[in-house]
């Protein structure tokens, strides 16, 4: 009686656990997904969503929409844990260092041949793929019409050099600065350098005749004083009040002059960025990560390749001002359209993706490169010293981040 019921219990046992097992094989993988600021495309994000669930009856999304604000402070903390989210939505600066942290799961290029080639290589850190881009855009010059046909310039500027070179004749003829460079801003002024080909901080100590023509500008009263401390938001500002004729941004801000300066929307248009000499155009980009430590590593690509495919990225474009980074839809016909003024801008927008390189590399140490940028070319501007011994300072204190 007791070697039946040891045996009635032993089977049992058995039964349970295979119950479990069979009930863990048909319960869904939940791919814990994370994006910034995206609660305002919330219909778009749950449809395409359910489409993928529906296609993957295996898998199930957990998307968790992280304010902007928080995004790097959260981020760092749960790619340290035990349980990150599996795929994380960022930019890209913040996605090298996690690279450099050592807590990015490598992607394969095989992986991203659908997208831009440019924007792939543009992504890289130390030569290795980190991260999955989905979206970007690329500033175009929005200039107010009126202002520059009064200054009896005929032909439109194309590289900084041309633009300097007829700032005082608009002061002159519009009592409006030509334009003005937010160069203190972020990395406005290291993406500048770039466009010089002045890509490398070992470099910068040959960036003499690009400071020079912005403290040329700046000491003539050329370019606002404020050139040194505005941001691009107050920039705008300056544009609406007609105080400027060129502002460079994303096409996104067309929405806001209309809204804010209807007269003034009545006078403007667009046209490309301006360049430097070797006619490259900058760019922004947003893109996905997986933490090394996720637990659905595999599904977590799956549905970020689904997310940015040709038809999904196209459909999110047309709700937004973005730039698609997949190679097949910046072909499609809607980057064809100059119906309007948005259209133009996004359409001039979505070529400009198209030449982007020789592109700024990320750095371990980028944020701290882009400060020490920025107060050099300030202490140039404002005279505090020689720009050749200023710029023998900044190599110094590159090359002690760098270290």
């Amino acid at each position: 009686m007791k070697k039946f019921i040891t045996l009635f219990i032993l089977i049992s046992a058995i039964l349970t656990l295979t119950a479990c097992s069979i009930r863990k094989e048909h319960e869904p993988k939940v791919v814990t997904f994370w994006t910034l600021q995206m609660g305002d495309f919330s219909d778009y994000m749950y449809k395409v969503i359910r489409s993928y669930e529906k296609e993957h009856p295996g898998v199930s999304i957990n998307w968790i929409d992280v304010p902007f604000s928080e995004g790097e402070k959260r981020t760092l903390a749960a790619v340290m844990s035990d349980n990150p989210p599996d795929l994380i939505n960022l930019n890209p600066d913040f996605s090298a260092l996690l690279a450099q942290k050592g807590t990015l799961q490598e992607i394969s290029e095989e992986d991203v041949t659908e997208f831009s080639p440019q924007i792939i290589e543009a992504l890289k850190y130390n030569d290795k793929l980190y991260s999955i881009p989905w979206y970007a855009t690329s500033a175009v010059t929005i200039y107010n019409k009126e202002l520059f046909n009064k200054s009896g310039i005929i032909r439109l500027p194309k590289t900084y050099k041309e633009l300097g070179a007829i700032s005082e004749k608009i002061k002159t003829s519009t009592g409006a600065y030509a334009y003005l460079p937010t160069i203190t801003e972020n990395d406005t002024m290291v993406k500048i350098l770039n466009k010089y080909g002045i890509t490398e901080p070992e470099d910068y100590i040959s960036a003499g005749p690009v400071f020079e023509m912005f403290k040329d500008l700046y000491q003539k009263d050329l370019i606002p004083k404020e050139s040194i401390t505005l941001t691009l938001q107050e920039a705008l500002e300056q544009y609406m009040a007609g105080k400027i004729v060129f502002f460079q941004g994303g096409s996104n801000f067309l929405t806001m002059i209309k809204e804010n300066a209807p007269s003034v929307y009545e006078k403007t248009d667009v046209t490309e960025q301006i360049k430097g000499p070797i006619g490259q155009n900058d760019f922004s980009v947003m893109n996905f990560v997986i933490p090394l430590r996720a637990k659905n590593k595999d599904e977590a690509l799956d549905f970020c390749l689904y997310l940015t495919n040709e038809q999904n990225q196209l459909e999110l474009a047309k709700m937004t001002d973005i730039i698609v980074t997949n190679s097949n839809a910046l072909n499609d016909d809607f980057y064809n359209d100059y119906s309007t003024l948005e259209a133009k801008a996004r359409s001039i927008s979505a070529k400009q993706i198209k030449n982007i390189t020789p592109q700024l590399k990320q750095r371990r140490n980028q944020k701290e490169i882009n400060t020490l940028v920025n107060t050099a070319v300030q202490s140039a501007l404002l005279n505090k010293d020689a720009t050749e011994h200023i710029l023998k300072k900044l190599k110094k204190s590159l090359e002690a981040v760098e270290e």
